[in-house]
């Protein structure tokens, strides 16, 4: 992937790339929505160890498709709170590869569950 950060814009607030530009050929791979719950489907509390179960996740679905988080171009995640941006930052730039890909997060007002507070989705690419 080429990341895309002209110099004419400011540049990222924080590790993501403004644009990625995805070579001919690559296959993509879209995951839905991970939420953070485990197989046995508890939920932690906290909103870091629910950012890296939504990756743990996202991994297991782009192992399916031979691929890896360092193959993420794209991620969309959501917070219930502001609170929980900085937790779900970090577990983002401990997950994502580099350059890291695009990226935006958006604060909604909730999910399916009220335990949740991190949704991630994302696209992949590989060849």
């Amino acid at each position: 992937m080429q990341p895309l950060n002209p110099p004419s814009i400011r540049p990222p607030f924080a590790r993501y790339s403004h644009g990625v530009e995805v070579p001919a050929g690559q296959r993509l791979v879209y995951c839905s929505g991970q939420l953070g719950t485990a197989a046995d489907g508890t939920i932690p509390e906290d909103a870091r160890a629910q950012a890296d179960l939504c990756f743990a996740n996202i991994e297991a679905i782009l192992a399916e498709a031979g691929m890896t988080l360092a193959d993420i171009v794209r991620i969309n995640a959501y917070v219930t709170d502001r609170a929980h941006m900085k937790a779900y930052m970090e577990s983002r730039d401990a997950h994502v590869g580099t350059p890291p890909p695009a990226s935006t997060l958006m604060i909604v007002s909730g999910f399916t569950f009220p335990e949740f507070k991190v949704e991630i989705e994302v696209v992949a690419a590989a060849v």
